[in-house]
């Protein structure tokens, strides 16, 4: 399975290349595609996809939300599975994805931790089982992250929208009581926190506290990977985390 990581000159990228030099999965990193590339890359990497590779059997993404429409664009055109790692997209962009995914196989994950993929179960299970229960979820993030709250966060809220009627609070200050419904989100930005989960679900005589922590964002890149490996020879369409449990 030869791989084209877009973004494989940033962090993410690195540790994609990383692991898939290992083999893991039966991913080879054959090209890339950066606007920091200098030639001094594994593979042949490109400073944009007009330059880019075509010979690879999968492209994982780990660049920016920006580069979305260029991205789609080259994979829709030379038919390439894509797997989208990034996150922060505009309504627009999500609107594309949604488009291109009915041309190509796309996998769009918030998160691709398959702990996090667990914990979102737990919490749409939980929900469901305590309908009279407040809902607080609390992300922490290292200080470099642009985006808040987290994807990852708003996937919870999301799934968890599906199973109660409750409105997002990003945030909370001023005067006023929560309503019995509404899910909280809270964002902290720290340090070198890889990213930490809290849901909290409780009632006036009982709380449940799910709790997901990365060590370490090469996790990522493992999801990254075996997202790649679960796109190949699937066909068209709009893929996430739960679709691959599920296999």
């Amino acid at each position: 399975m030869k791989i084209l990581v877009s973004g494989l000159c940033g962090f993410m990228g690195k540790e994609v290349a990383a692991l898939a030099s290992e083999g893991y999965r039966g991913a080879q990193l054959a090209a890339g595609v950066d606007p920091l590339a200098d030639g001094s890359q594994a593979v042949p990497c490109a400073k944009n996809f007009a330059q880019a590779s075509t010979d690879v059997d999968c492209i994982v993404d780990f660049s920016h939300h920006s580069c979305t429409e260029d991205l789609l664009a080259f994979a829709v055109a030379n038919k390439l599975p894509l797997v989208l790692a990034t996150t922060g997209q505009t309504e627009e962009e999500k609107a594309a994805i949604v488009q291109a995914a009915k041309e190509i196989p796309l996998f769009f994950a918030a998160n691709y931790s398959l702990g996090v993929a667990l914990l979102i179960e737990l919490a749409v299970q939980t929900a469901k089982a305590m309908p009279e229960a407040e809902i607080e979820i609390i992300e922490q993030h290292h200080d470099r992250k642009i985006d808040a709250p987290s994807g990852t966060a708003l996937a919870i809220a999301e799934a968890i929208g599906q199973v109660r009627n409750a409105p997002v609070v990003s945030g909370r200050n001023g005067h006023g009581k929560r309503t019995a419904q509404e899910i909280g989100i809270h964002s902290v930005r720290m340090g070198n926190i890889v990213g930490i989960h809290e849901v909290m679900v409780g009632t006036k005589n009982q709380t449940i506290t799910l709790k997901h922590e990365a060590h370490s964002r090469a996790l990522f890149a493992e999801g990254a990977l075996a997202a790649a490996a679960f796109l190949c020879g699937t066909p068209a369409g709009l893929y996430d985390m739960k679709s691959m449990i599920g296999e």
